[in-house]
């Protein structure tokens, strides 16, 4: 029998939606199927090695076990998680929720950013972003049918330039699209930086949606939401989720904090997206967010140390290390070795070494800002940092 063929299409019109033609299989699935194909050590996507702690995930099973979240949970997020989501923002930040009208849980933090701008933008209302830019914000931003502007955080101190900023903002401009700590060069906005953010929001009637999914991993300091800015919180998303502080990415379980409003307007985006998600670890997450201080404290310890210890390695390869503030990640400049093109360094650097990174190109619409920029995740165990370290030795060769 003769095999059959692919139906003709009726139209000479491409399948993809003309908005997500210029997104194709993320730099993301490429890297960690390169790092499968060779064996390779994967610093390159952001989850960790090892599971976060026990006593959350014994949680989750015994919500499994007690048959609590098997089914649909409530759209907003089951009630225990919602309040301790609210409890989570008092007791770090100060900041009182609503956990009925003000929290909304969401399918991982990338739900939440979807959901957000999905519901906030109209077509040809304009999204300023801090560059590089998560892959996802970008994608989102053209799935709305707005105008990403990028403003362009540049080596070596990766800081915003609040004057550009400024100028940035025209009578079209919606939305402040922010990150911080930032993915991926680990900056983290000072308390100036934001009041001069939240500052110009107020005076040009701007809505901000802030991603803070790595608020548990600042190293020096700490972090200021900026709702907690006077004139902020009725204007700002907040969004964060419990992957990156717990170690559970695989779960899924972000949410955002807003003012009734605006919450209700991200859930009707949401309620169309997944619906709901997730429901038996949302109990466990519940349970992750009353952990104690030391907790916290000691995970984030924990991860300064792992930085550090790539950063040395990195350095002593012949790299440029900006060393980050941070986040997962680490951000480096491949020029000092004679390279012209991170995208091709990474590409070629499973078989000259075994390792797998990020080239940082792919999150600029400026390709020259990042073209040397390579981007490593330090969130793996210390053996296996260690190993990478002294693969790395290689290239100083």
């Amino acid at each position: 029998m003769a095999p059959m063929s692919a139906p003709a299409s009726s139209s000479s019109r491409p399948f993809l939606n003309r908005r997500l033609a210029a997104f194709g299989t993320t730099i993301f699935a490429e890297m960690s199927a390169l790092a499968a194909r060779t064996g390779s050590i994967n610093l390159g996507q952001g989850f960790p090695d090892t599971d976060g702690p026990a006593e959350i995930a014994e949680a989750a099973v015994r919500a499994i076990r007690d048959g609590r979240g098997n089914q649909y949970p409530p759209g907003p997020g089951v009630p225990e998680l919602r309040e301790a989501i609210a409890g989570h923002q008092q007791r770090f930040y100060g900041l009182a929720y609503d956990p009925d009208t003000e929290v909304l849980v969401t399918a991982g933090a990338t739900e939440a950013i979807a959901a957000a701008l999905l519901a906030l933008l109209e077509p040809g209302d304009e999204v300023i972003a801090l560059e590089p830019f998560y892959d996802s914000y970008a994608a989102c931003i053209a799935m709305a049918g707005a105008v990403r502007v990028p403003l362009t955080l540049r080596a070596p101190d990766f800081r915003p330039d609040l004057d550009a900023l400024r100028d940035a903002v025209t009578p079209r401009t919606r939305l402040l699209l922010l990150n911080t700590p930032h993915n991926p060069t680990g900056t983290v906005l000072t308390p100036g930086e934001l009041a001069a953010i939240a500052e110009l929001a107020v005076e040009r009637d701007l809505l901000v949606v802030t991603d803070e999914v790595y608020e548990h991993l600042v190293f020096e300091g700490g972090h200021t939401p900026l709702a907690s800015l006077p004139g902020m919180r009725e204007r700002t998303v907040t969004i964060s989720s419990a992957g990156k502080t717990f170690s559970f990415t695989g779960w899924k379980v972000g949410w955002i904090t807003a003012p009734p409003a605006l919450v209700s307007a991200v859930r009707s985006a949401k309620q169309f997206l997944t619906y709901v998600a997730s429901g038996p670890f949302q109990y466990a997450v519940a349970e992750a967010l009353a952990l104690p201080d030391s907790y916290y404290e000691d995970f984030r310890a924990g991860l300064a140390a792992k930085r550090d210890l790539l950063s040395a390695g990195l350095t002593a390869a012949g790299l440029e290390v900006f060393r980050p503030q941070g986040t997962y990640f680490i951000t480096t400049d491949v020029a000092p070795l004679g390279e012209k093109d991170g995208l091709a360094f990474c590409r070629a650097l499973p078989e000259r070494c075994g390792v797998v990174a990020i080239p940082n190109q792919v999150f600029y619409d400026d390709k020259s800002a990042g073209a040397t920029q390579v981007r490593w995740a330090f969130c793996k165990r210390t053996e296996v940092l260690e190993d990478a370290v002294a693969r790395l030795g290689r290239l100083a060769r």
